[in-house]
């Protein structure tokens, strides 16, 4: 049985806060409580709220300011000689570098933040962290190499009862069955991801979970109009708590679904929107993909063949440089859905 979702980042002073709080509230309460605690001399508090202030600026995309929120929670954790805190810091610090595309450094500081919050005995933290190395790798596509410990990290979830750490697990599995092509088993996995995180009030699970099943359904059915039922319902969710990548990763979903569909014009105006949202965010790699959406749109609604082969060929050269193994796949075969010659650019 799960209980309520809970966000464990959301620490100090400022518990209270719930998982679906808007992302605006909490950074204007976390920065908040980080300057009184600054203002009083208590580092290990200042720490705690900096970290609340480093996931919201994070989750709305504010890159820059993110990097530093999480450096000072870091530092001012150090100088407290809290080792819980340092490590979710860190644990921080390298999702925002798998968010911004810095795989090497990702694997770094989660690895640091793991094996600080196992010396500390802070088991969530050290779950949280391993579970931002199993998603690092999964997100590079190598998938043997992070697929048991998806595995490994989903049953210490259920153990626990932990419905957000589960619907986690769930929706990564599922995306790598999804991705290697088995369908169903990828469609089940999410369907109880989303009525575990609908039970535990989990919004930003359920938007995720309800984006796995749009996909299925517009791959596996062609059910157009109720994927995009899906997304509009998933979209809401991301709107009412300000969650900017989640809600660009929708946009180019609904893309792709259009796309699928042969409403190639929406399925371009979707790409665009979607490009223009992770750029403003430093996405790499939704800006990737958006790319490769409205490459494969613009080519169907009559782009000159040979500038549908620059483009296709300039993105695979920046995923090969990136390291993104399945999204590298992709544009491989859409060159041959356009008849392009894709050794031409390896």
């Amino acid at each position: 049985m799960y209980g309520k979702a809970f966000a464990p980042e959301y620490q100090g002073s400022l518990t209270s806060l719930s998982v679906n709080s808007s992302l605006v509230d909490v950074l204007a309460e976390g920065t908040e409580r980080l300057r009184a605690a600054e203002r009083s001399g208590q580092p290990a508090e200042a720490a705690r709220c900096g970290l609340a202030v480093a996931e919201a600026q994070r989750r709305l995309g504010r890159i820059e300011d993110a990097d530093r929120a999480w450096k000072a929670s870091y530092r001012a954790a150090r100088a407290a000689g809290d080792t819980g805190a340092m490590a979710w810091a860190l644990w921080s610090g390298g999702t925002l570098a798998r968010q911004r595309g810095a795989f090497p450094l990702a694997w770094r500081l989660l690895g640091l933040a793991a094996e600080l919050g196992e010396r500390g005995g802070d088991i969530v933290v050290r779950g949280y962290s391993l579970a931002g190395l199993a998603e690092t790798g999964r997100i590079q596509g190598d998938y043997d190499a992070v697929g048991r410990l998806h595995e490994q990290l989903l049953a210490e979830a259920r153990k626990r009862g932990e419905a957000r750490h589960t619907v986690w697990a769930l929706e990564g599995i599922a995306q790598m069955h999804r991705n290697t092509g088995d369908h169903d088993r990828a469609y089940a996995l999410f369907e109880e991801a989303a009525e575990i995180a609908e039970r535990a009030e989990d919004r930003r699970g359920h938007a995720w979970a309800l984006r796995g099943l749009a996909d299925i359904l517009s791959v596996r059915d062609q059910d157009t109009e109720r994927a995009l039922e899906l997304l509009s319902r998933a979209e809401a969710g991301c709107r009412a708590m300000n969650l900017s990548s989640a809600l660009a990763y929708n946009h180019k979903m609904r893309g792709n679904v259009l796309y699928r569909a042969g409403r190639h014009t929406e399925a371009r105006d979707m790409y665009e929107l979607a490009l223009e949202e992770f750029r403003a965010m430093s996405e790499p790699r939704g800006e990737a993909l958006a790319r490769l959406g409205l490459a494969k749109s613009l080519a169907r609604l009559g782009r000159d063949h040979a500038e549908t082969a620059a483009e296709l060929a300039d993105l695979a050269r920046t995923l090969e440089r990136s390291g993104l193994k399945h999204a590298r796949e992709m544009v491989v075969r859409a060159q041959q859905e356009f008849g392009l010659d894709a050794a031409a650019v390896r």
